[in-house]
């Protein structure tokens, strides 16, 4: 009985610590010379804001980003980045704008993977005592958060081996077309070479001098 109601209480603590965070991962791809933004809503003021973002694939993997509050000022900015992991605090409530500009290339698309997350994470008074925190905090509770900070640093692994597969991948493709149009042209200079060469062989074979009388 002790062991089920202890499952009860770590899926009730689990699910608050998870209706507070609320997080949207996607990927989208940016056309050449083309702005892209997104937009995330903040409830009142003191969340948090998690903003990852890493291009998979195009050009030199790299893309132009800013973060801008409802105010329209901007947080944060970067020119050329090829990834990023931010955490700020939104002092303002409203809507949050995060945009994504491929104005450095003419013709090559960007795919682009990123990650936007406003938690709430509820504010806990320090204990004047060290003894104090079993009566503030269960310590049910504290493995629950020492977990979801684990699991955080496994997600941010997992993108970062993502993102290094699928850049070795657009290296490795580019890599492979070259290679092919660089033996298509190699085998077309050898066969217009031998044709040439068949041709001046035969020319100066069947030339005829001229004929002088005696």
């Amino acid at each position: 009985m002790a062991v089920a109601f202890t499952l009860f209480l770590s899926l009730v603590c689990f699910l608050q610590l998870a209706i507070r965070i609320h997080a949207a991962a996607l990927t989208t791809a940016i056309g050449a010379n083309e702005r892209t933004c997104f937009y995330a809503d903040v409830d009142k003021a003191g969340e948090k804001i998690g903003f990852y973002f890493a291009v998979q694939s195009g050009g030199s993997f790299d893309i132009d980003f800013e973060v801008k509050d409802p105010n329209e000022k901007v947080l944060l900015d970067g020119k050329r980045e090829r990834q990023g992991d931010y955490v700020f605090t939104a002092n303002t409530v409203g809507e949050y704008s995060f945009c994504f500009e491929n104005d450095m290339s003419t013709l090559t698309e960007k795919l682009v993977d990123f990650d936007i997350m406003v938690e709430s994470e509820p504010r806990r008074e320090p204990p004047a005592k060290p003894g104090q925190i079993a009566d503030q905090t269960s310590a049910l509770e504290e493995s629950i958060f020492r977990l979801n900070g684990m699991l955080i640093n496994i997600k941010r692994t997992q993108k970062y081996f993502h993102t290094r597969e699928n850049r070795g991948f657009d290296i490795v493709k580019s890599t492979r077309n070259r290679m092919f149009w660089y033996t298509v042209f190699e085998s077309l200079a050898v066969i217009a070479m031998a044709v040439i060469q068949v041709y001046v062989l035969q020319t100066f074979f069947t030339k005829t001098g001229r004929r002088y009388k005696v």
